[in-house]
């Protein structure tokens, strides 16, 4: 019985920062939800640069545990006091540095931000490694460029879900896949690539800093390793009502790419999987290295720490909320109430009426930029040739086609490349309606995508299997084997193929996208407020 594991203290806790939303969901033994609970919340734009507040962090976690706890009290009639395990994860990258007392230097900078192009490029060529703008590496050598006051009273550097795990437990760790997002990782040997933090450490000796690079970032655990245990400073954090128990073990905290590989199934070779949201990126665990380095392809790894071959694009579904809120706002002037929900499901329905090709329009989603494609700026820019055949449905397929445009532009030289691919799965809002988004990702990326039951889910439960992982796995049970043989077995899912017609439409699109991204280009240029 649900109540039972709540009351025994043997149910499992996992929690997500989102870009939009923070999400915590408590599951039992059978791997299935008992409670959820959320806060919903945005980043700011300050100065230039894509923040989230402490404030805001803080508060956000525990207005989402509070919500969690109320849920099972109006539906249980219990407190929650005690939890079997918890675990941590949040959007990867950005820019986190802490001085001895664990103060924030400067504020978060977020996977967001593309201020770093002259860093992550240089970084490139040191390591003969795709350095992306987001990682933390690059903000870091970007901040030394810049010659920022606070990068010699650094001590500590990590990612968010780091941050928040170091608060409830006190210990200074990272799990593989969003240390991946850090600097580049040895899979041989679970950790940060030797070789190239020496590299890093030499490029910066001038400089005269008091710390190497290996002194200032978190240790590196694999999933299935003990990552402390929440202290009672963390308990009464995540719960100021002080009815949380102190003690339970947290697994590595990971970052939303790993969480969302568990979500899925997908940390085997050859799998792989698409999370689609407020950004969208594809994560293919790859069975051999790639033969060379791409710009558009980052190399991270799976929460067990095999190399996979990332396609990150900042924006997915923004858009597309903003067009659908414009036309319930034209439906509420015209006297007619519509639910959200009931809207996106007739809107993205009507999309298959479209033309494949959309009928020669074209949307850029783009409210930040997009390094996949060369913009380090971003506007949103819709177009359309004089006799495009401009009606809803095909305005709807180009507002959809134009979330995974970028992703589809990347994960082309996966196919150039013939990463062999035999599975992938979606997850995230896009895919909530059967048989469109689903449909349009299956001709994007030529392969097969399954959307599983738990598509909804998301990463704060694939961060909840980590820590069950952690509390239940057997011995020298692999994680691959763990989610295969106990979590996803017997569960429903639906796979399609690509159509082919479906392929030769969206390829036609493309063309006219890649025409069209000079113009992009010159609007983020010109188009000032």
């Amino acid at each position: 019985m649900d109540i039972n594991q709540i009351v025994n203290g043997t149910a499992v806790l996992g929690i997500e920062f989102g870009s939009t939303r923070i999400k915590g969901v408590l599951i039992g033994r059978d791997h299935k939800v008992i409670a959820s609970g959320s806060h919903e919340w945005e980043n700011d734009y300050v100065d230039g640069v894509w923040t989230y507040s402490e404030k805001a962090i803080i508060s956000g976690l525990q207005s989402c545990y509070a919500d969690l706890k109320k849920n099972i009290q109006d539906e249980y009639h219990v407190t929650l006091n005690k939890i079997g395990a918890l675990g941590i994860s949040a959007m990867m990258h950005g820019y986190l540095p802490f001085d001895a007392g664990m103060n924030l230097l400067v504020p978060f900078r977020t996977w967001r931000n593309t201020i770093t192009g002259q860093a992550a490029d240089a970084l490139t060529d040191l390591f003969s490694f795709n350095m992306p703008q987001r990682w933390s590496l690059s903000h870091l050598y970007q901040a030394i460029l810049n010659n920022e006051s606070h990068v010699k009273d650094i001590a500590y550097l990590t990612t968010l879900a780091g941050w928040i795990h170091y608060l409830l437990s006190g210990r200074k760790v990272l799990g593989v896949g969003d240390a991946s997002g850090m600097m580049p990782i040895d899979s041989d040997t679970c950790s940060y690539d030797s070789r190239m933090v020496s590299a890093f450490d030499s490029l910066i000796a001038d400089k005269g800093y008091p710390w190497k690079l290996i002194d200032i970032l978190p240790e590196v655990l694999c999933a299935g390793q003990n990552a402390g245990t929440l202290t009672k400073e963390g308990a009464l954090l995540l719960d100021p009502a002080g009815d949380l128990e102190a003690g339970c073990p947290l697994c590595p905290p990971e970052g939303d790419a790993g969480t969302g590989m568990a979500a899925t199934n997908s940390v085997r070779e050859r799998t792989g999987n698409v999370s689609a949201g407020t950004s969208i990126f594809s994560m293919i665990v790859l069975e051999k290295p790639m033969s060379k380095v791409y710009p558009e392809i980052d190399i991270v790894t799976t929460p067990a720490g095999k190399q996979v071959g990332m396609v990150h694009c900042n924006s997915c579904t923004s858009d597309i909320n903003a067009w659908v809120s414009l036309l319930r706002e034209f439906a509420d002037l015209l006297g007619v109430k519509t639910e959200a929900g009931d809207v996106f499901t007739k809107l993205f329905r009507k999309s298959l009426e479209g033309d494949k090709d959309c009928g020669g329009l074209v949307n850029f989603n783009y409210l930040a930029g997009e390094p996949v494609t060369g913009l380090s700026e971003g506007r949103p820019l819709f177009v359309r040739l004089p006799d495009a055949r401009m009606n809803l449905a095909n305005f709807m397929r180009a507002q959809i086609y134009s979330s995974m445009e970028t992703l589809k532009y990347g994960m082309e030289i996966m196919n150039r490349e013939n990463v062999a691919i035999d599975r992938v799965y979606g997850h995230g809002g896009l895919f909530k309606t059967e048989g469109v988004g689903q449909n349009y990702l299956a001709a994007a990326i030529h392969a097969p995508v399954t959307v599983m039951e738990t598509a909804g889910e998301g990463g704060a439960w694939g961060i909840a299997l980590l820590a069950d992982f952690l509390l239940y796995r057997g011995e020298n049970e692999t994680l691959e084997d763990y989610l295969q043989d106990h979590v996803f077995t017997g569960m429903k899912q639906i796979t399609v193929s690509p159509d082919s017609a479906d392929e030769e439409g969206f390829n036609r699109y493309m063309d006219r996208f890649v025409s069209c991204i000079p113009a992009e280009k010159a609007a983020a240029d010109h188009f000032r407020g």
